[in-house]
């Protein structure tokens, strides 16, 4: 299995010390999201563990994301296991459902919002208030 997670990279958040996700896993951290987005921007990365695209695309995040949790938070969303959350994402925050996809949430709602080959971690950076 570490043969093939070397060639394609891991669907899921690894547990590391320098973690900077938090698994979006029920509905009621919607709330939560859009309450801290009040205090600072909230990112959501939508992952389909099954698509390889999305794995590219988390990959390259992962690679690429450089704010710290005082500036910014990013939740991941494995949508295939909670589909459910992800289309409550779509109904909350009035964005079409697209897999992978980033979402910005800012001040209770989402402000930017990208998918597959267009999702740059850089990006983000412009939502961060110095």
């Amino acid at each position: 299995m570490s043969l093939l997670n070397n060639l394609f990279g891991k669907s899921q958040p690894e547990e590391s010390a320098d973690k900077f996700w938090k698994i979006l896993e029920n509905s009621e951290q919607l709330e939560e999201i859009k309450k801290i987005s009040f205090e600072k921007p909230v990112t959501i990365f939508k992952h389909s563990t099954r698509c390889s695209i999305s794995r590219m695309a988390w990959n390259q995040f992962q690679k690429h994301y450089n704010i710290s949790s005082e500036n910014m938070e990013v939740y991941f969303l494995d949508l295939i296991e909670y589909r459910s959350i992800s289309n409550g994402i779509a109904d909350d925050f009035q964005v079409q459902h697209q897999s992978p996809q980033i979402l910005v949430i800012k001040d209770g709602v989402c402000v930017f919002t990208t998918s597959h080959e267009s999702i740059d971690a850089k990006d983000l950076e412009d939502y961060v208030v110095a």
